[in-house]
């Protein structure tokens, strides 16, 4: 199996000054002074964090200098209680109060969305407006514990009222307003909140879409909601509300009083704060229940060590709130970076937005999916011809696997000296399982390393770590940001237990399997992603990650898009079928499906040559909204089984397709 080996290049080596700059740096020299160690590079921090892991989250807690009104008895209680450890036991603190430290005139927010409007807000004027939502919500009976939750997009008011939830100690979920009302109710009906905040609409390729309708059918589905409160954003004057029950404006629901700032309930570290949702394609989402120090933590180790977020960044990432990069990003409050908010379609009204933006608003971090990359490079583009870029120093991307080729394409088409930040983790962990390490070299096709305090290895199927082949991403100590328990589950965790931890059961070994392929380069440490484990193809019986055949396809210029897909005939062999959307002017002719076929012969292997190739109409690659192909479910409706839930993904009708020609395959 071929694993990028000559086509792997250094493309970015971190200069002195960087490196000495470096916020990883200078916990390296914190490390060494106040913990007897004598750490001199990245391979050395990674090593200590994880063989001295209370140690190194210790480290962690104090130079973040995380704010508590009681401090920690000791780091955790035992290791081996895995799921379950007891993280900072006898520590009380508030996420809100400490991502509202800064109170100054800098900028904690700049919005634009398709509109073209732009809002500014203040770290003064933030802290104001949240401790006068807060003082509104304890008034309405908001309490310890009780669900607030959000259908709301990518605007300033979101995050505040995910402030004032936390300042109170309330549990927080969200879903953006592109979300269909079936998918919210899914959501929230299991959590049964206390109030819901919601808009009047969002806006998508300059169309404005109503959000009311399916706000009132999620009201109607879930009896617990006693208030609902609705931001106007589509319409010129305030939405009329007057068929929505227990509504009430924004503007007239948030005090005028004149406050400074929020009054934070101290909670123990444990204490829940947010609950993240699955993506609930082939059922009902998982509500996986995550602690407010966990989070925390775990949020400012990756901004601050990995992503290397300073005051002076402004900070973007192309998500929305049903995504955990949406929580991971406004964390970033804490570091008192200014984020800018982006709602709507990044591509429009040209492909190049975003950069006119970063040109426009001095944007230094700049977040995206492997598919807008992907998307970019289809389309022949070059940012750094037709923009400024001089304000960015780092790319960041996640959500789905990038191609080598699409590592390099940033670096030949953006900017030469650009730290190129991939990462992978997951809604599970509310962060990253691999990627960033600001002061190593960035090869095409890896994540530079492990995460720092994460025990991440590749195990083969009989539980051995491996390197330099494929494997199931595993990691073999507990973290603190993993969930403390799924909602609704039993006192066993069974569900919990069930989806992390059986997968070595029959071995002996309790390890997190995540459910990804890996490969760990035993020369550079990287580590390259081949796709989900879940959805991995086996012709012949031979294993291929779908990534394989992605990163080889879609860098054909006639390929938009693909999917593949494994269906077993009666035997039991698996046959490949590829799915393509071409772009403009191209139709799948025998020649362009020999051209696929060959490329994938002479790129990857024999085993990669689909049976059959597929054209598909535009759009209609299944995704959820978090960016990642859908494959296990179009995999269940060709085989004739119940069809996925449509509302937990961006296109549901693109799944019409699948359901028609399933007949044929």
């Amino acid at each position: 199996m071929k694993f990028i080996s000559e086509d792997r290049k250094k493309l970015w080596e971190p200069s002195d000054e960087w490196i000495e700059k470096a916020e990883v740096t200078k916990f390296i020299k914190f490390v060494n002074n106040n913990y007897d160690v004598e750490i001199q590079d990245a391979e050395d921090l990674y090593k200590w964090s994880v063989e001295e892991i209370a140690d190194f989250w210790d480290a962690m807690w104090k130079f973040a200098d995380i704010i508590a009104s009681e401090d920690y008895d000791q780091v955790m209680e035992d290791l081996s209680v895995f799921p379950g450890t007891n993280w900072f036991p006898g520590a009380k603190l508030n996420f809100a109060e400490n991502l509202l430290r800064y109170k100054d005139e800098q900028h904690a927010f700049i919005f634009q969305g398709e509109s073209k409007v732009t809002e500014k807000m203040t770290y003064k004027e933030l802290n104001k407006k949240v401790a006068q939502l807060t003082k509104s919500l304890r008034e309405m009976g908001v309490e310890k514990g009780d669900r607030v939750v959000s259908y709301i997009p990518n605007l300033i008011e979101t995050p505040i009222a995910m402030l004032a939830t936390t300042s109170i100690g309330a549990l927080w979920a969200s879903c953006g307003a592109e979300l269909q009302a079936r998918a919210v109710i899914d959501r929230f009906g299991q959590i049964k909140p206390k109030v819901l905040f919601t808009v009047d609409g969002y806006f998508y390729k300059d169309t404005a879409y109503d959000t009311l309708t399916n706000a009132k059918k999620v009201i109607e589905a879930v009896p617990s909601i006693e208030k609902v409160i609705v931001v106007s954003y589509t319409s010129d004057n305030k939405a009329d509300i007057n068929g929505i029950p227990n509504a009430v404006h924004w503007d007239d629901f948030i005090s005028d009083e004149d406050l400074s700032e929020p009054e934070f309930e101290q909670v123990p570290f444990d204490h829940p704060i947010y609950i993240m949702f699955s993506s609930g394609t082939t059922g009902k989402p998982k509500c996986m229940v995550q602690s407010g120090g966990g989070v925390l933590i775990n949020h400012l180790k990756e901004l601050i060590l990995s992503t290397d977020l300073k005051r002076s960044d402004v900070i973007n990432y192309i998500t929305a709130p049903s995504w955990m990069m949406w929580n991971w990003l406004i964390s970033s409050l804490a570091v008192g970076a200014t984020i800018f908010l982006y709602d709507g379609n990044p591509l429009h009204p040209h492909p190049l937005r975003m950069f006119e933006l970063i040109e426009e608003f001095g944007i230094t971090i700049f977040g995206v999916s492997a598919t807008y990359i992907h998307t970019l490079m289809g389309k022949g583009l070059k940012p750094k011809e037709e923009y400024d870029l001089s304000s960015l120093r780092e790319i960041s991307q996640t959500a789905s696997t990038l191609s080598p080729e699409g590592f390099q394409w940033c670096y030949n088409q953006i900017k030469e000296d650009l730290y190129f930040n991939s990462i992978s983790g997951g809604t599970d962990i509310n962060g990253c399982f691999a990627g960033a390490i600001p002061i190593k070299p960035v090869y095409s096709g890896e994540l530079q390393g492990k995460a720092l305090g994460m025990k991440v290895q590749a195990y083969d199927i009989e539980g051995n770590a491996v390197k330099d082949q494929q494997g199931e991403l595993v990691c073999e100590a507990p973290a603190p940001s993993m969930p403390i328990y799924f909602w609704g589950d039993d006192d066993n965790m069974t569900k919990y237990k069930s989806a992390y931890f059986e997968f070595y059961d029959d071995l002996g070994i309790n390890v997190w399997r995540h459910g990804d392929w890996i490969v760990e380069h035993s020369d550079t440490g990287g580590i390259t992603f081949w796709g989900r484990s879940d959805a991995t193809l086996k012709p012949s019986g031979v294993r291929i990650g779908t990534s394989e055949i992605y990163n080889v396809v879609e860098q054909l210029p006639e390929v938009v898009d693909s999917l593949a897909i494994g269906l077993p005939d009666e035997k039991g062999n698996v046959s490949v079928i590829l799915f393509t959307e071409l772009s403009e002017g191209n139709e799948l002719t025998e020649k362009l499906e020999d051209k696929i076929k060959t490329t994938l012969r002479n790129k990857a292997s024999p085993r990669h040559v689909p049976s059959q190739i597929i054209e598909v109409p535009k759009e209609k690659i299944p995704y959820t909204f978090s960016g990642k192909k859908v494959e296990i479910a179009v995999t269940k409706i060709l085989r004739g089984m119940k069809a996925a839930n449509r509302g937990a993904l961006r296109n549901p009708d693109s799944l019409d397709f699948f359901e028609e020609i399933k007949e044929k395959l």
